[in-house]
């Protein structure tokens, strides 16, 4: 059975993705979440609060696995390919996360959004400290590391705009497309790429 603040939780990540934060009213989510206005401040605090927690969940989760991935291989070729497949295998199966994530930073406080902002860059500097590594290996070949980081990032981030489980493509098979497309910008020799992302395909960890 769901716990009273699981759904409140869930309540808020789907009327945030949807209304947004200040669309959102606490009678909207109270009722969504199946509680009343009143009770609904035991399990959430502010509004704010709420916000603050689904973004940390979702990007300490990110960090954590990002981690296990740097952790894991030692090269450039396959942290890149691992890192691009828990990206699109996590931003596919948690659209409504990455809406939130990437839409209502702007809805916090100051201080609370420089917070947020830290843990973002953190694991964007995961992927620039990788870029650099190949680049120093002759692993890639690019004109801007920052342009390609930001283009990958872009890149990987939209499945979550347009997956459906349901289509033609399962998600892990997507994921080492992703993988291949991500090197192939990156300069690596397609050779190299294919080869990469087969390493990883089974030991990726996952989002989850």
């Amino acid at each position: 059975m769901t716990s009273s603040g699981e759904r409140v939780r869930v309540a808020a990540l789907e009327l945030f993705a949807e209304r947004g934060f200040h669309g959102t009213g606490i009678r909207q989510l109270a009722e969504r979440a199946g509680l009343s206005s009143a009770s609904l401040y035991h399990y959430m605090g502010t509004k704010e609060d709420l916000l603050v927690e689904l973004m940390r969940t979702s990007l300490e989760r990110l960090l954590d696995a990002t981690a296990e991935v740097l952790a894991t291989h030692d090269d450039a070729v396959p942290r890149l390919t691992a890192l691009v497949r828990l990206h699109v295998t996590s931003h596919a199966e948690r659209p409504l996360e990455t809406r939130v994530v990437d839409d209502e930073v702007h809805a916090l406080s100051p201080q609370r959004r420089a917070d947020v902002v830290a843990l973002r860059d953190r694991y964007e500097a995961a992927w620039r400290e990788v870029i650099d590594q190949g680049l120093a290996e002759g692993a890639f070949r690019v004109e801007s590391a920052g342009v390609a980081r930001r283009a990958l990032l872009e890149m990987c981030s939209g499945v979550a705009r347009w997956f459906d489980p349901a289509g033609p493509t399962a998600l892990p098979a997507l994921a080492e497309q992703y993988a291949l497309l991500a090197l192939r910008l990156l300069g690596a020799d397609t050779r190299t790429a294919a080869a990469g992302a087969r390493r990883v395909g089974d030991d990726t960890p996952s989002p989850v």
